[in-house]
């Protein structure tokens, strides 16, 4: 739990840091209302392996071409060994490379695409993570995950996200396949 926390405060830091800087860098940028974005992820399988998972998050554009966003993080997952709850919270930092793939190739495409690092910090049941027979409570497992988000806008301040992300280090448990394959929403 102590490493959750302090791998948030570090979060909050480099986003409070990220908006300072932003706020010297444009003198004729829209108010933070405008800047302002919400959305998340969610993810339903149902079978023998059931996992419901919900990701709000808020997030903004610090800089045209910068935006930086967060939230918490929960998930049920069931199998044929146990269930159990995994919840945290993550940050991310997204720099856009190409705006509109139509200004590249002209083929009417207003896709997006952009590079993406995130940091995840998850609470995990240690029973069914562990294995050492008998262990009970919670272990953190945190990760740095860093890739390329394609964004289809899907009106005027909303878009359909498809991530590929990779772990590039990880503490604790490694709960993610690579690529890291995530649709989200913003609006």
């Amino acid at each position: 739990m102590h490493n959750m926390k302090r791998s948030l405060l570090i979060i909050a830091i480099l986003a409070s840091t990220l908006l300072a800087a932003g706020q010297s860098a444009f003198q004729n940028r829209p108010p933070l209302r405008e800047r302002l974005f919400f959305g998340g992820g969610f993810g339903l399988t149902f079978g023998s392996i059931t996992n419901i998972e919900v990701s709000p998050l808020v997030g903004v554009r610090v800089l045209p071409r910068l935006a930086v966003a967060g939230g918490p993080t929960f998930q049920y997952y069931a199998d044929e060994f146990g269930e159990m709850t995994i919840y945290g919270g993550k940050g991310y930092i997204q720099f856009t490379l190409i705006q509109s793939l139509d200004n590249v190739i002209p083929l009417g495409l207003n896709t997006g695409i952009h590079l993406h690092g995130e940091y995840e910090g998850l609470s995990l049941d240690e029973a069914l993570v562990s294995t050492t027979p008998g262990e009970t409570g919670r272990v953190y497992s945190g990760a740095f995950l860093g890739g390329v988000t394609i964004s289809q806008p899907t009106g005027m301040r909303s878009a359909i996200n498809l991530s590929f992300l990779w772990v590039l280090t990880s503490t604790g448990y490694q709960i993610y396949d690579n690529p890291e394959i995530r649709v989200s929403f913003v609006f």
